[in-house]
């Protein structure tokens, strides 16, 4: 089950978030030959058009566990001030070919507003 976490971003800026990756028993996930995609929309049901991609990658070494999502000035700026949803998903190619997907993080984020312009 993914962990939830609310965090605020202010419209216009550069954004970058780390994530740390454990397992159950909190040991450092080895996130080698994996791959990370995460997403921010206004609303679970909203058109695929308001969708916005966060820069995912795994940081080097893979075996530190951990990820960085980040969004540029631009495209923070492009949102509108608000409530939106996102989540963050690890995949991998397990031994038997099967892509297996796990989200790892999902929550809210409120997009301040920017008066400098």
């Amino acid at each position: 089950m993914a962990q939830y976490e609310e965090f605020n971003i202010d419209q216009g800026a550069d954004v970058a978030v780390e994530i740390h990756c454990v397992n159950l028993d909190n040991s450092v996930k080895d996130l080698t030959d994996h791959t990370v995609a995460a997403k921010l929309k206004k609303t679970y049901t909203s058109d695929s058009d308001g969708t916005v991609s966060f820069n995912s990658i795994i940081a080097s070494p893979p075996t530190n566990g951990i990820v960085t999502l980040s969004l540029t000035n631009t495209q923070t700026d492009a949102l509108k001030a608000g409530r939106y949803v996102y989540d963050v998903e690890l995949s991998f190619i397990d031994s038997a070919g099967d892509t297996i997907i796990e989200r790892i993080l999902e929550g809210r984020v409120q997009v301040s507003p920017s008066v400098t312009r």
